[in-house]
């Protein structure tokens, strides 16, 4: 079964950006017939930003990142603040090595404040990705405040965009999926 790990980089719990990642990441699992788990910053424990290097986090934690890296595939979402992510959801990419999500399909989503916000994904978040050679799918999710009521995804335009995305990452992880049993075939001889 196809495993779709999300991962929202915000502290605040409830927050828009977990429950866009949240439903991004259970639609594209259902289009894909897989199971999707999601994780916050607040998964990663109270001295993630301390640590140098993943071997200092504590067993749990580290499951977490193990998780995120190890995922057939990635839903991957953060606030938007003063026009980029959170210091510490880039500081989980930097301890992650820079091959390890190479070809891996992800979804990118963002949220902020206001509409000024929505190239995020294009100019922050995509380009990070990129770095690690991601096989990042074309539409990326961005909402605003407006787009939510009561912490819940209300806009049908955002919604929309959403089913497009996650059916892009769908496709993306059928597409890869006869490649990593060649994988899986080659290392097993």
């Amino acid at each position: 079964m196809t495993d779709i790990v999300g991962f929202a980089g915000s502290l605040n719990t409830p927050s828009r950006t977990r429950a866009l990642v949240d439903k991004a990441t259970q639609r594209s699992a259902d289009l894909s017939g897989g199971k999707g788990t999601v994780f916050d910053l607040t998964d990663l424990g109270s001295r993630f930003g301390a640590v140098h290097d993943l071997a200092e986090l504590d067993p749990q934690p580290r499951a977490v990142v193990s998780r995120i890296v190890e995922a057939d595939a990635l839903v991957i979402g953060s606030p938007v603040y003063k026009g980029s992510y959170t210091g510490l959801f880039k500081h989980l990419f930097d301890l992650i090595e820079p091959d390890a999500l190479k070809g891996k399909p992800v979804l990118l989503t963002a949220t902020g404040g206001g509409h000024r916000h929505a190239l995020v994904i294009e100019h922050q978040l995509r380009p990070l990705l990129g770095f690690f050679e991601a096989a990042v799918v074309a539409t990326g999710i961005y909402a605003c405040s407006e787009d939510f009521t009561d912490g819940v995804l209300a806009s049908p335009a955002v919604a929309a965009r959403l089913d497009i995305a996650a059916a892009q990452l769908a496709s993306a992880i059928a597409e890869r999926a006869p490649a990593r049993q060649h994988e899986f075939a080659i290392s097993a001889a």
